[in-house]
């Protein structure tokens, strides 16, 4: 990792921000997206910058409006005159039972989970080309297994794990692309995930009896970055074993 790029989206808080300490940690330049976090993401720059000076710059964009993005890659670019990895983290989460499901649902949460990932990776595709780097998108095990009442949060997914495996197709082999499927990682904010009872049946069905820690995703992501050249296509379920008993 040492001297190259990363761009990771929604790189401010919870998982986001552990990918990004991770893979400056083992010697990456990072860039971290923020949209409206500014607070958390010049915080979280500051720190990484105290430990090796100018490694870590930040840059803003709405996802969900796609003129932003093409702008964002190739200012991501400009902070350190490369990029060799996009890390597609940034994502919405809320309910969406059927009934009542409307549009700007759907340009929500279809358009940070799905659409903005790929216009990232075809803003992106020239200059991860030229550096033979990565794309790593974080799905979900509901991707496969959808959850109850977040229709359009499971479809989304979905079409990301769909995306993760045409994109190793269309960017190969100078490209490889790989997901990670997290479970009990971060609890959702909210205030039905505040229940205690849930959380507790949530957790029973993981096969290692226990949450994991946003640094499992964070070693995950590196591992596909870093440390696995003949990996494409795939999808590493992070979960304890939760996607195999649910």
């Amino acid at each position: 990792m040492q001297g190259k790029t990363v761009l990771v989206t929604g790189g401010a808080k919870r998982v986001g921000a552990a990918i990004v300490r991770r893979l400056h940690a083992a010697g990456a330049n990072v860039v971290i997206h923020y949209r409206s976090s500014i607070h958390e993401a010049l915080a979280l720059r500051d720190e990484l910058n105290e430990i090796r000076k100018d490694s870590a710059q930040c840059v803003q964009a709405d996802l969900v409006d796609v003129g932003t993005l093409q702008p964002m890659i190739e200012e991501a670019i400009q902070c350190f005159g490369r990029l060799d990895a996009l890390i597609n983290n940034a994502s919405s989460f809320y309910a969406t039972p059927l009934a009542e499901v409307d549009e700007s649902q759907w340009l929500d949460l279809v358009g940070t989970n799905l659409k903005a990932p790929l216009f990232l990776a075809q803003a992106a595709a020239a200059e991860l080309r030229r550096k033979h780097g990565a794309i790593i998108n974080i799905v979900d095990i509901h991707a496969e297994r959808p959850m109850e009442g977040h229709l359009l949060y499971s479809v989304a997914k979905s079409g990301l794990v769909a995306l993760t495996k045409s994109l190793a197709q269309e960017l190969a082999p100078q490209v490889r692309v790989n997901a990670v499927a997290p479970g009990v990682i971060v609890w959702p904010e909210g205030e039905e995930w505040q229940d205690a009872e849930r959380r507790r049946k949530i957790v029973a069905h993981t096969l290692l009896k226990r949450e994991g820690e946003p640094d499992d995703i964070a070693k995950a992501v590196k591992f596909l970055i870093a440390d696995a050249p003949y990996i494409t296509g795939q999808v590493i379920a992070v979960d304890g074993g939760r996607s195999i008993n649910i």
